[in-house]
């Protein structure tokens, strides 16, 4: 990598680590605005939803139904506000409407719903369908021979699922290098730690025996995040899984790791107690 390249990387990382950390701030507001939510899964999730909205996926927000866009589906769908914070801040709809998340008749609902918001792919929230769905977008590019990828986001909780495991035979069979899946790999689920709930490792030798190319990535180093991403689109003949090993609540340190914070929303003093640890400030 020459000099000039390399700056331009270095620069496109701090711009995107830079966006994950906004998004984080937008992430909070919204859901202490809200009273309900899901901060947890939410923030671990924000490096990987920065590089995907802002650098990887093919997207044109003024024209959401493009037919040569990118498809993105959030499996775990009670995850959804920090990708309504990518799309308002990439234009959408505007951010104001964000403030809206999960009240009486507002577009944003606690889980995606694709009737209302354009630009939402699939409508999700019960645990384990995404990836099928994901997969059933990539089986029709294929046939339409588009040039177009699926990329679904997956929770380590909700990979417990059964329906998850015959999407994951399913794509292999049929060629789908079209599909990347990505595992938000944040350790806790609703009640507990997942590996005292339902354990699921070794996750990697088990997707790589069901004939996924595998990349296991820091989900929070955007350096290793970009080169997942570029990875699994140079892949051939198969569908590509990134484990993206993330910390739950990760940016604010009270809420890190903590079950308890899975779905419950900060109140307006804790909150702005966490927007002052996100931004540097406490």
């Amino acid at each position: 990598m020459d000099a000039t390249t390399a700056t331009d990387r270095s620069a496109l990382i701090q711009r995107l680590t830079d966006t994950a950390r906004e998004l984080r701030i937008m992430d909070i507001e919204m859901l202490a605005e809200a009273g309900s939510g899901h901060p947890g899964g939410t923030l671990s999730a924000a490096e990987m939803i920065a590089a995907l909205f802002f650098h990887t996926l093919r997207l044109r927000p003024d024209e959401p139904d493009w037919p040569d866009r990118d498809r993105f589906v959030l499996s775990k769908g009670h995850c959804i506000p920090i990708v309504y914070a990518a799309m308002a801040k990439l234009g959408f709809f505007e951010e104001k409407e964000l403030m809206t998340l999960r009240k009486l008749g507002t577009r944003l609902q606690g889980h995606p719903d694709r009737r209302l918001l354009p630009g939402i792919e699939a409508s999700t929230g019960s645990l384990g369908q995404g990836l099928s769905v994901a997969a059933g977008m990539a089986v029709a590019g294929k046939l339409d021979d588009a040039d177009w990828r699926v990329f679904c986001m997956l929770g380590d909780g909700e990979i417990q699922a059964g329906q998850v495991w015959e999407a994951a035979l399913f794509a292999p069979r049929h060629g789908l290098d079209n599909l990347v899946a990505i595992l938000d790999h944040n350790q806790v689920q609703q009640t507990g730690k997942v590996a005292e709930t339902v354990p699921i490792e070794p996750i990697a030798a088990k997707w790589s025996a069901f004939n996924w190319h595998v990349r296991e990535i820091d989900g929070h180093d955007m350096a290793q995040v970009l080169d997942g991403l570029e990875e699994a689109q140079a892949v051939t003949g198969k569908p590509t899984i990134i484990v993206s090993h993330t910390v739950k609540g990760k940016g604010v340190s009270w809420m890190e790791l903590d079950h308890a914070w899975h779905g419950k929303a900060p109140d307006p003093e804790q909150a702005e107690r966490a927007l002052a640890e996100i931004r540097g400030e406490a």
